[in-house]
């Protein structure tokens, strides 16, 4: 599989979120090219602001691998992550972040280029048209 199939998958959570009226972001952790951790936005749900498809994707990670540090993973995740998701990333010391369309308004590159672990690479615009056409289409509805 290669990095647009695993950003479907992630487009599938997203959907989910986006059924359940949760803002439509899906994420998708990869280790040795198996998919170990999958999460959607849950803040409504949850009621936690925290509640982010990134924070919940990595609980699950740590949580199947049994540490906290997934040097050896990748995260999908549909939009760009906010800071606090980023932060938390890189305390994570995650390998690769892939993500679909930038987040102009909160994400990391803007506000907190520096937030990850220094070996993380970064990929972007991995299906970003059908990630921000998502995005687009739940706000539209909600106005």
């Amino acid at each position: 599989m290669n990095d647009e199939d695993y950003m479907r998958q992630a487009l599938l959570e997203a959907q989910k979120g986006y059924d359940e009226g949760e803002v439509p972001v899906g994420a998708v952790i990869v280790c040795r090219g198996r998919v170990i951790a999958r999460a959607h936005n849950q803040t409504e749900r949850l009621t936690d602001v925290t509640a982010h498809a990134e924070m919940l994707a990595l609980t699950s990670a740590s949580n199947y691998l049994g540490g906290k540090y997934l040097t050896e993973c990748t995260l999908y995740v549909t939009v760009e992550p906010c800071t606090m998701c980023a932060g938390a990333l890189g305390w994570s010391q995650i390998s690769r972040i892939v993500y679909g369309c930038d987040d102009e308004k909160r994400g990391f590159q803007r506000f907190a280029p520096a937030a990850l672990h220094p070996k993380t690479e970064v990929t972007t615009g991995v299906l970003a048209g059908e990630c921000a056409r998502l995005m687009k289409d739940f706000f539209n509805a909600r106005r």
